[in-house]
């Protein structure tokens, strides 16, 4: 068995490329959690007809890429500030609030506590629990919440375990929030690849309550990670009044506005939700029946897998995959998942097949 002891990201094609002699672009990346279709097709067109913008200074107040993203996600243009991809808006955010004790509902992404002790906050973690096929218990979890909170981080769907809180969950933990005054930021960076977005997202939310911060972006979905465009969504007047006079200018380049075509693109949408649906039903159903394993029934578009061997870590099955140019995630550095987790995401039908085979293999 391997004693590899790094976690890589999705995105670490090089660092792995290097330390397995492999050739880069043979390396299949089921650890990007990225549509595997691609950019949309108006975009990569709108991209190629306007290459010279790049020679422009986009307009300084992004009018008419806010209109796009606010008719798109169902906000007012007003509500958005835009940032530098998702990683920007999650430092901005806490930065801005400055919140002395920050909760993080965890296993999630590291970002979220590192950049509140970076901002000089205390983290607490809520750590749901694997015998609760880590979804949230809202009376329970409503129950640690108290005024020593000034700040709550959420990640949905959530990113390791696919799991999500729907949108009535939210509404029972955003009034807590408000009575507590406590600031809820929810990253919502998955969540346009669940059945129905409407049941799950905050967006709306924003217009009910002020202490609320929706973050998205086109890195994960629209397959756009090189464009580096998030956007939150808020009604908190502090917020946006803070971010309104500290933003730098020109912060989003002139080709995240050529591409806002994207979130027209209804045919696009629509085949990439189809796509993950059929595969996540499929890959759950070929996985479930394997005794060796725990399956985590998912609802974003990858899947968390707990490796029941005794002997068996997270490591092995990654080092097995890599070698065969599949880069799945080894969880190992997750808080509170341990060495026999592991995430892979949903690429197309064909790669799914090889992946879950792949893995069948070896657990």
């Amino acid at each position: 068995m391997s004693n590899i002891q790094e976690s890589f990201h999705g995105s670490d094609l090089e660092t792995i490329a290097h330390k397995y002699h492999i050739d880069k672009k043979s390396i299949v990346p089921y650890g990007s959690n990225v549509n595997p279709l691609g950019i949309s097709s108006l975009a990569k067109e709108a991209l190629l007809k306007n290459i010279e913008a790049i020679t422009s200074y986009p307009d300084r107040n992004y009018t008419a890429l806010c209109n796009s993203i606010a008719g798109y996600c169902g906000a007012e243009p007003w509500q958005l500030v835009l940032g530098n991809g998702t990683s920007e808006l999650i430092r901005l955010a806490i930065e801005t609030i400055a919140p002395k004790k920050t909760m993080v509902i965890e296993p999630a992404y590291s970002e979220y506590g590192n950049a509140a002790r970076l901002a000089g906050s205390d983290v607490q973690v809520y750590m749901l629990k694997n015998l609760d096929d880590f979804e949230i218990d809202v009376d329970m979890f409503v129950k640690a919440l108290d005024e020593s909170i000034d700040m709550l981080v959420i990640c949905n769907p959530n990113n390791p375990t696919s799991k999500v809180i729907t949108r009535a969950q939210m509404d029972t933990i955003l009034q807590h929030c408000q009575q507590l005054n406590i600031c809820v930021m929810v990253d919502e960076t998955y969540v346009e690849f669940v059945r129905d977005v409407d049941l799950i997202s905050s967006v709306s939310l924003t217009k009910k309550y002020d202490n609320l911060i929706v973050l998205r972006g086109v890195s994960k979905f629209f397959a756009a990670p090189g464009l580096r465009l998030g956007y939150a969504v808020t009604s908190s007047k502090t917020f946006l009044d803070a971010t309104a006079s500290s933003r730098i200018p020109w912060n989003i380049n002139s080709y995240a506005s050529v591409a806002r075509v994207m979130f027209e693109d209804e045919h696009y949408i629509n085949l990439t939700r189809s796509l993950i649906q059929t595969e996540r039903n499929l890959i759950f159903s070929a996985l479930s029946s394997r005794k060796t394993i725990k399956v985590f029934k998912p609802e974003a578009n990858f899947v968390l897998i707990k490796l029941l061997k005794e002997d068996q870590t997270a490591a092995d099955v990654f080092d097995y995959c890599i070698k065969r140019g599949l880069m799945i995630r080894d969880c190992t550095d997750y808080n509170g998942l341990g060495d026999r987790y592991i995430r892979f995401c949903f690429l197309k039908p064909e790669q799914n097949d090889t992946v879950v085979n792949t893995i069948l293999e070896i657990v």
